[in-house]
C-alpha cells in the first residue's frame, strides 16, 4: 500500500490513524476467522481469511484491504476484542 495514502487514512468512526496490520496480528485474526468466531461490526460473520488489513492505533478495530483498496466502512470494521489471542502491540 502506498505510504502517502496510508498516512492519510483514519478509522471512519473513531478517527484514529491506521497502519498496516503486522504478521502476528494477521495470523491471529485469520485463525479466529477459520474457527468461525469473528464478526464484523454489523454482526455479519467473516468467512474468508484476510491477506492484508489495517489496524487502528489502539488496536481495537481492523479494516480489511481488498486488492490494495482499504474498505473503510464503519459497519465492516472488525472489533479485535472478540479475538482472544490478538496481540496488543
Amino acid at each position: 500500500m502506498d505510504r502517502k495514502l496510508l498516512d492519510l487514512l483514519v478509522s471512519p468512526d473513531t478517527r484514529q490513524p491506521l497502519s498496516l496490520l503486522d504478521g502476528k496480528g494477521l495470523e491471529a485474526l485469520n485463525r479466529a476467522i477459520a474457527a468461525g468466531s469473528v464478526n464484523r461490526a454489523d454482526g455479519n460473520p467473516l468467512a474468508q481469511p484476510l491477506r492484508e488489513a489495517l489496524v487502528t492505533r489502539d488496536r481495537k478495530q481492523v479494516f480489511r484491504v481488498d486488492d490494495g483498496i482499504p474498505v473503510l466502512l464503519a459497519e465492516e470494521a472488525i472489533p479485535t476484542a472478540q479475538i482472544a489471542d490478538f496481540p496488543a502491540a
